[in-house]
């Protein structure tokens, strides 16, 4: 079979294969493997008898992933990472691939590699971005604090995946005169890379910037000229991709590249999937129950990490829960490693066969969890409690031992605080600068209440949802209570659960809650709540007025009127 008729079969095959997977809510790419597994010669039904048909083609769609990777990686924006997602960032790839090399050795044993046991444990603390990035957008989680934090953790696992791509030519010869080589040559290629980056390519750039189409030659040949630099120098291709893409990630036209690049991209990684589902093996039974036990390993290896870590940073254990859920699969950085693992002879076949059949699983399983993440986490932690495990891991909620006012003299309390709750609060700073001593916030979002104490305001780390964190709030004792956050950002709980919570720990309380929609807010009304927020419909209140009289006159009444607004502030 030629060359041509390879890919348009692997195309044509990703293509119905990824849209049953979309069907059923999962990654795209487990459509990809598919497609390779249903058409090459040990699982399929032969199309392509020889992997090698668009191996070459699947290797360059790699360099340009390990690009694109770079390119999101902003190393400014890491540096201002806040103490969580730095301390856990930091932590959690070691952690996890030492639980790994202790737990997995027996595994390692059986498929028989060299470096087996290094590539599990580095293959398995590593966690999917494709997968987690999608799913947590589509639940509209990645601007939450869970979602902020595994973020973060992604970057610096991606950090540290790049750290060993570093170290895979040298493994079978870590001396220390071959190790300082190898980063001298490395740190000259960066430098090399980071000041033509500076100093040239931002000239280059604005000058072909209107050219869409030498904007993509342009930007696919610095790529390869740093990757081909790399091996030249002794390196991997695919290392000096990722320095290609890092060096111009901080700079303006890095998000330009990202976009130009992307078309691209897809189509070449597609290919690399498919390439890889070319190689699964008939599933023995034994392979088949070490992937169940790999997966079951990651999934429980993340919370083994997790809480702990939260611990000592003094996060609750439904937050820890979220975390450890939502990294609970194996990255497709991880078919990287193993992919030049294998070129490089370091690793088995059975033990390439063995981390495939374990990303996918973890995949399918990881997409049910996150989309489920809240309740499970909440779940767990309710176990943990019964079991003795403090629902505040390191941090005390404030007690009330002998009736003092648990809020002082508040008896405005804000449930959650969202970006409007901060405008709210930067609003009465302004109108009614005494409302201040009035208020008391309840959150679980460290950088949230970190805001509120700058700005003077009395606050509880808590979470919401829990009844005792109210009790222990005083909110008996609260004139009002207001939940602005909508059912679609609150997880774990709704504003009708927290309406009824409420009014069954103070009666006589006046509830504010928020709806995304009127009918909501007519349910909500009849469970007795005083007054509903409806963002939509406060949105088009105000647009009213300036619609209504669209003229340049009322137009720019309506400008001298935010002006004023703003000039306030």
């Amino acid at each position: 079979m030629n060359l041509l008729l390879a890919i348009s079969a692997s195309i044509v095959a990703s293509a119905v294969l990824a849209f049953v997977a979309r069907q059923l809510r999962q990654p795209l790419l487990l459509g990809y493997i598919v497609a390779g597994a249903a058409l090459g010669p040990h699982l399929g039904i032969g199309v392509i008898e020889s992997e090698e048909d668009i191996e070459l083609i699947a290797e360059i769609g790699l360099i340009l992933l390990l690009f694109i990777i770079g390119l999101e990686i902003s190393v400014p924006r890491l540096l201002q990472a806040g103490r969580t997602i730095t301390v856990s960032g930091l932590l959690q790839v070691p952690v996890c691939a030492t639980l790994a090399w202790l737990c997995l050795g027996p595994v390692a044993a059986w498929t028989g590699g060299p470096f087996d046991r290094l590539y599990l444990a580095v293959a398995t603390s590593v966690s999917s971005t494709l997968i987690v990035v999608k799913l947590l957008s589509d639940k509209f989680e990645l601007a939450t604090f869970g979602g902020r934090v595994t973020l973060g953790i992604l970057v610096f696992q991606d950090l540290f995946a790049i750290a060993f791509l570093a170290l895979q030519p040298n493994l079978e010869r870590l001396q220390p005169t071959v190790l300082l080589r190898a980063l001298a040559v490395g740190a000259g290629l960066l430098a090399a890379a980071v000041a033509v980056a500076r100093y040239v390519l931002p000239a280059f750039f604005r000058a072909i910037a209107k050219s869409s189409e030498l904007m993509l030659v342009s930007t696919m040949a610095w790529c390869f000229l740093v990757a081909g630099a790399a091996g030249w120098l002794g390196l991997s291709r695919e290392m000096g991709a990722l320095v290609a893409g890092v060096v111009i990630a901080s700079f303006p036209y890095g998000p330009e590249v990202a976009s130009r690049i992307s078309g691209v991209r897809d189509f070449f990684i597609t290919l690399f999937f498919v390439a890889l589902g070319l190689k699964i093996p008939y599933p023995s039974l034994t392979l088949v129950l070490l992937a169940l036990l790999v997966a079951a390993f990651v999934i429980v290896s993340r919370g083994v990490a997790m809480y702990p870590l939260f611990a000592g940073l003094g996060l609750d254990t439904r937050t820890a829960g979220v975390v450890a859920i939502n990294l609970g699969q194996i990255s497709e950085f991880a078919l990287v490693i193993f992919t030049l693992g294998a070129s490089l002879g370091h690793v088995s076949l059975p033990a390439s066969s063995l981390i495939l059949y374990a990303v996918l699983l973890t995949a399918v399983i990881s997409t049910y969890g996150i989309l489920y993440n809240h309740k499970l986490a909440t779940g767990v932690a309710a176990v943990l409690e019964r079991l003795g495990v403090p629902r505040w891991l390191g941090r005390r909620i404030p007690a009330n031992p002998e009736g003092a006012d648990a809020g002082g003299g508040a008896d405005i309390f804000l449930l959650g605080v969202s970006r409007e709750g901060l405008a709210f609060v930067q609003y009465i700073e302004r109108a009614a600068p005494a409302m201040k001593q009035r208020l008391l916030a309840i959150d679980f979002n460290p950088e949230t209440l970190e805001r509120l104490e700058t700005q003077g305001v009395e606050h509880r780390y808590g979470d919401i949802s829990n009844p005792e964190t109210l009790r222990h709030a005083g909110i008996e004792r609260a004139a009002i209570v207001v939940s602005g956050i909508s059912d679609w950002f609150l997880k774990g709980t709704s504003n009708r659960l927290i309406l009824r919570e409420v009014k069954g720990l103070a009666p006589a309380t006046r509830v504010v809650v928020t709806a995304d929609s009127l009918d909501a807010a007519a349910e909500l009304y009849a469970d007795g709540a005083d007054y509903v927020l409806v963002p939509s419909a406060l949105a088009a209140e105000h647009l009213y007025p300036v619609l209504a009289d669209p003229s340049p006159h009322g137009l720019a009444r309506a400008r001298r009127i935010q002006a004023l607004e703003l000039f306030r502030r």
